[in-house]
Order: C-alpha cells, then structure tokens, then sequence
C-alpha cells in the first residue's frame, strides 16, 4: 500500500526537525507506541500496539534513518514483527519545507503487511493506517506547537 500527504504545522522548520529525531515526542505521537529508544543516531528500536478491526497486534521492530539531510528530509525505514499477527516493513521519503513561519512536512511511503494481517484485505488495512496516519500527525503537530509555545 502507498500513502502520501502532508502537515502544515506552525512552527520552524528546525523545531519540527529536532521533534521528528526526538523519541519522547515521538512515543507520545505515534498510536499505541509503548515505547521507543534510540539505539545510534540514526537508529531506534520500538514497540507498538496496533489494533486492526478484531485482531490487535504488538510489533517490535527497527526504524532506521537514512539519506539523511538535515534539517530538509530523510527516508525512514521499519520493519517489525507481529509473532503470529505477521510482519510490517515500510519506508517513508519525509521532507519538511519552509513555508513562511511555518513547515509543510510532506511524506510519501510504502508499508507491506503479511501473516494474517495480510488476510484482513487492503480496504480495511488502509483505512487502519489512513486512521494511524492522521492520529500521528495530527499529535506531532500539537506537540511541536506546544513545546515552541513553552520555549
């Protein structure tokens, strides 16, 4: 499945860059993330729970950081393991553009599901990760808001 959009959040280009590298701003944006740490700097290790209809999952898995220009763009990579739900891998083309006082952060990625998740079929597993999608940026751009208002 492929997905692509973006997010006008008002702050800096720089802010919304540390926050995107930042793991605390990240375990607090991403839907069932139970935890996530950084492991080199480019390299994090995450636990997430992810319920799909019925069937909910616990991944563990890796996001690597690569083709990194800071403070412009990186594609972001994950593969984790769901035990007997199955598999995700993805990756993400992530760049942030300046936009005045604020960044427009435009994404486009292809994530991959197989084992049983694969058999709940494309229309529901895209309408998860659409519903994912939104509430993560939707919660990125509330935190970045809220920690440029505190300094």
């Amino acid at each position: 499945m492929d997905f692509t959009g973006e997010e006008r959040i008002t702050a800096p280009r720089d802010m919304v860059w540390a926050a995107l590298n930042d793991p605390d701003i990240m375990r607090g944006c991403i839907p069932g993330c139970q935890n996530i740490e950084r492991l080199s700097p480019d390299s994090f290790e995450a636990t997430i729970r992810v319920k799909f209809s019925l069937l909910s999952a616990t991944f563990h898995g890796q996001l690597t950081l690569a083709n990194v220009d800071a403070p412009k763009s990186y594609t972001l990579s994950v593969e984790g393991k769901g035990g007997l739900a199955g598999f995700a891998r993805g990756s993400a083309d992530v760049v942030l553009e300046d936009r005045g006082e604020e960044t427009t952060l435009h994404y486009r990625g292809r994530a991959e599901l197989g084992g049983k998740l694969a058999q709940l079929g494309a229309r529901l597993i895209d309408s998860t990760s659409q519903r994912l999608a939104e509430g993560f940026f939707s919660d990125f751009n509330a935190a970045v808001v809220a920690r440029m208002v505190a300094e």
